[in-house]
């Protein structure tokens, strides 16, 4: 299955400047291109001196621009024509030498001169050594093109061309997609709401190496996210243990038990606009947790449980106060009777939407990639979707999320 991606078929103006560092640039046009984005490489002189342009054309199909008067078409200004059709410019690497051009407005190369007329988006990846990016000069130049409204991230700390370590190595491909997301979706359908998820499983402890627990991984809460995020919403993300990396952009707030995701959640309440609940969260915990690990013995074992807060029960009780959030949904996870015990859940905990799944089915299930889930709302026909990667559930997901706030706000 095909990930769904904001990048798909945007313009994108990829900018490569002489540092060591342009060898990554090559997994970021990779990455670009998989996603559906339609890319056009720049490259200064200097950067064809460490990795060559037909690597980026065999990636991207279309033509590497290095001359400064390259036409496009017969009719085409090269810079021109590319500035305007641009959704997001990045430049990855930029040099110490590039951001003081772009400072002063100087245009003495193809790159320099799109970016003065380029009036989408600007994500630049600095790389370079850390006493040149510690440098007055540098740091002076960061804050005003910081100023002027162009996007910088990184450069981060690592091993260095010098073979030093400090800060001044690129980030990572990966990062940069994300931020470029970020940018691209800013001013989505959801510019100016508050999305609250809760994802992931929560752990009760029973003594110090032990604790009560679930299979979830976070994976629908993340997609979640990221969808969010993607449309322009300020995103917090509420969740238990996972491996997953956190989401660039993303207010990431880590929470171990059931009792803190329940008082992280109520806190956020009274500003949030639209709360998606995807977490597993425990519906018991122990009445007391050991303070030394429990010993094995040949007798038996009982463990006295009690409740934990029910989540979205309170939000319930604190929508009848603050009228928020404007749109609230839950999931429910399930092995038999889904849509009879889904249906009840709508109605019992006043949500807008439910999301229903078998979570017993090996591919939609904890764990996995894919989800098939049904949609239920008030006095509405239930929604069936076939089988789908978890992204492509959140896009439908917030399809409906974002139809149903639009109507309340």
């Amino acid at each position: 299955m095909k990930e769904i991606c904001i990048l798909n078929k945007k313009n994108i103006v990829l900018g490569i400047t002489g540092s060591i560092a342009a060898f990554k640039a090559a997994e970021l046009t990779s990455r670009l291109v998989k996603a559906g984005a339609l890319v056009d490489v720049i490259m200064t002189e200097a950067a064809t001196h460490f990795v060559g342009p037909i690597t980026f054309q065999a990636l991207t199909h279309r033509p590497v621009v290095k001359e400064m008067f390259s036409l496009l078409q017969e009719t085409d200004i090269g810079h021109v024509s590319l500035g305007k059709r641009a959704d997001l410019m990045i430049i990855a690497p930029a040099t110490a030498n590039t951001l003081a051009k772009l400072v002063y407005g100087l245009s003495d190369n193809m790159l320099t001169t799109t970016a003065l007329a380029c009036r989408s988006p600007i994500l630049l990846a600095p790389a370079m050594e850390t006493g040149m990016w510690e440098n007055p000069a540098t740091k002076n130049n960061i804050g005003l093109l910081r100023e002027r409204g162009l996007n910088i991230i990184g450069p981060v700390e690592g091993t260095l061309a010098s073979g030093s370590t400090g800060t001044g190595r690129m980030v990572e491909p990966v990062k940069i997609i994300e931020a470029g997301r970020c940018l691209l979706g800013r001013n989505g359908m959801l510019s100016g709401c508050k999305v609250v998820i809760t994802a992931g499983g929560t752990r009760e402890p029973l003594d110090p190496v032990r604790f009560l627990g679930n299979y979830s991984t976070g994976k629908m809460g993340y997609a979640l996210a990221t969808t969010a995020r993607d449309r322009g919403a300020e995103v917090s993300l509420i969740h238990g243990f996972t491996t997953l990396d956190p989401i660039y952009g993303v207010d990431d707030i880590v929470v171990e038990t059931a009792e803190e995701m329940y008082n992280a959640v109520l806190e956020l309440i009274p500003s949030t606009d639209i709360l998606i609940k995807a977490a597993a969260v425990a519906d018991y915990r122990p009445v007391s947790k050991a303070h030394q690990k429990i010993k094995k013995s040949k007798e038996s074992r009982s463990l006295d449980l009690l409740n934990n807060p029910d989540i979205l029960q309170a939000v319930a009780e604190q929508r009848k106060i603050h009228n928020r959030p404007y749109v609230t949904m839950g999931f429910a996870a399930e092995t038999e009777d889904l849509l009879k015990n889904a249906r009840e859940k709508l109605i019992r905990k006043n949500l807008d939407l439910i999301a229903v799944n078998d979570v017993s089915a090996a591919d939609s299930g904890f764990a996995v990639d894919t989800n098939r889930v049904t949609l239920l709302e008030k006095n509405k026909e239930e929604h069936s979707l076939p089988l789908m990667s978890k992204q492509e559930v959140a896009e439908v997901i917030f399809d409906k999320v974002g139809a149903i706030w639009a109507e309340k706000v």
